[in-house]
């Protein structure tokens, strides 16, 4: 005999969060805003190419 599952307890707010997605809909998915801090190079010549030409 398998032991029975252990009952949840409830949570007003798992409760409202599923009653406001039957009402509304889902959220939509979550955006990856790129990190502004981390900025690729930009394509300057370095000074010891500009010496060069």
């Amino acid at each position: 005999m398998s032991p029975s599952k252990k009952r949840r307890k409830f949570s007003a707010g798992q409760a409202a969060r599923r009653v406001a997605r039957e009402i509304v809909g889902q959220p939509p998915p979550e955006r990856v805003i790129p990190d502004k801090r981390r900025k690729p190079p930009k394509h300057k010549k370095s000074w010891t190419q500009e010496l060069e030409d």
